[in-house]
């Protein structure tokens, strides 16, 4: 899952930012409406964590500004302004959800991970595929009944692979939905999480290479 979150209060963002990339999200983070603009019109973006009172551009504008385009990208707003009335003009401009602060963080994780089931195609939150099991929601994955130590970054590109259901993924694909934006597009870091999920995966092999394309499972 792709996050953008958009909070100026940066040690707030930054915290928020560790703790989903904990739950194998790739994270970006910006401190201002205007960025997150910018940011938005780059990349694609499963869920938008969105403070509302923002610099530069209010967040409110930049909720307009999703909405408008049509993105499949879901906005959680999230505000110290909690009253009803709020809440509901949140939603009203087209936010998925609202979140007042302060907040549990355990509830945050939950919203996030609810509106990106709903930003692509329904998936079970169990998947299963050549006797690899994934459970996205506990982070657990098994392969013919042997527990798999996997890194955050190895269960994420595996659930990207899984979630093709057999289709090739490209390299490109996998950063776009795996890692942030400051990964250098040009570096082997793909190449090498596949060669280590692969000898995790152990025999038989189960994630091909298909030259000038990518990988499929």
């Amino acid at each position: 899952m792709r996050v953008l979150v958009v909070e100026d209060e940066r040690d707030l963002a930054d915290l928020v930012a560790v703790g989903l990339r904990r739950h194998a999200m790739a994270v970006d983070v910006v401190y201002d409406g205007a960025a997150a603009v910018e940011r938005l019109a780059v990349h694609d973006y499963d869920v938008l964590v969105l403070d509302r009172d923002l610099p530069e551009l209010h967040g409110d504008l930049v909720c307009r500004e999703v909405v408008a385009r049509g993105s499949r990208t879901r906005i959680l707003m999230m505000t110290a302004a909690a009253s009803v009335p709020d809440r509901v003009a949140g939603l009203g401009m087209g936010a998925d959800d609202y979140l007042p602060k302060p907040f549990d963080y355990a509830e945050l994780v939950a919203r996030v991970r609810a509106l990106g089931r709903r930003s692509r195609p329904q998936a079970p939150p169990v998947l299963s595929r050549h006797g690899i099991v994934l459970d996205t929601h506990l982070l657990q994955a098994s392969r013919d009944g042997r527990h798999l130590h996997l890194s955050l970054k190895e269960f994420a590109v595996l659930e990207v692979l899984m979630r093709a259901e057999g289709a090739v993924v490209s390299s490109e694909r996998l950063l776009e939905e795996a890692w942030d934006e400051h990964t250098d597009p040009f570096t082997t870091v793909v190449r090498v999480v596949v060669s280590r999920l692969r000898a995790k995966l152990g025999d038989p092999p189960c994630i091909q290479t298909v030259p000038g394309a990518g990988y499929l499972l």
